[in-house]
């Protein structure tokens, strides 16, 4: 048995302890509810169903309040990353990153690579991690479709400037990706002066959910640029054999 006087310090993998209210939902839905929602008619799906869209006392759930920022649940943000990278890109566009990101986005954009071509250019930092946003705009080509960095690194566990980067981007014309599974919830991003296209997030690290559970944030005139990776069951309209939008 773990100690109660356990000293943790791995929060940059997951946040631990939860708070108590994430402990006791948890232990409730597998001791007593256990229903998929949006799978079946029953009073038990039919409550996880109500619980996710609304839940007191804000009136909203997960999903509803996600939506609002018009984000996306996804199972985390390695998925959530994926749907981004894979989904925007096309053969023959060109991406920036830097060599401090995490592997869910430097293995997809090397998959992107050698399967459909896509070039991407590595923008190095300095000795203390740190990249120049200089260096992100000599990296841009006429071609260049996505720009993809991390707010925080994990490798290094700097912050790097995504404001000037989001500046440089934009008067680029180019999509602008963060990587925010370390800092959200603990370094603010104003998506109002930050203007990323999309934004993968954890759940399970600064906003204290368990595992499995991330969100994928699209600026709203993005949303129709991203072809779908997955495609399975939905609850809904099972009839077709399309992929609900």
């Amino acid at each position: 048995m773990i100690s109660n006087r356990r000293i943790y310090l791995d929060n940059a993998a997951t946040s631990w302890p939860k708070p108590e209210a994430v402990y006791q939902a948890v232990d409730q839905f597998q001791r007593e509810i256990g229903a998929p929602a949006g799978r079946g008619a029953y009073a038990e799906a039919a409550l996880v169903a109500r619980r996710i869209e609304r839940n007191a006392p804000t009136g909203a759930g997960t999903r509803r309040s996600s939506e609002r920022l018009f984000a996306r649940i996804t199972p985390n943000c390695t998925a959530a990353l994926n749907l981004a990278i894979h989904g925007l890109l096309r053969p023959g566009d060109h991406v920036v990153t830097t060599v401090v990101e995490h592997n869910s986005v430097l293995r997809p954009l090397r998959a992107e690579s050698e399967q459909r071509g896509v070039s991407v250019t590595y923008v190095d930092c300095d000795d203390r991690g740190l990249v120049d946003p200089e260096d992100i705009r000599r990296a841009l080509r006429p071609e260049t479709r996505l720009v993809a960095v991390s707010h925080a690194s994990n490798v290094t566990g700097q912050i790097l400037p995504v404001q000037a980067i989001s500046d440089t981007v934009r008067a680029h014309g180019a999509r602008f990706l963060i990587d925010a599974a370390q800092n959200l919830g603990h370094w603010p991003l104003d998506l109002g002066t930050v203007k990323a296209d999309f934004v993968a997030a954890a759940g399970h690290k600064g906003l204290l959910s368990p595992l499995g559970v991330g969100l994928l944030y699209l600026r709203r005139e993005r949303a129709s640029e991203l072809t779908p990776i997955l495609q399975g069951g939905t609850g809904s309209n099972s009839q077709f054999d399309l992929q609900p939008g």
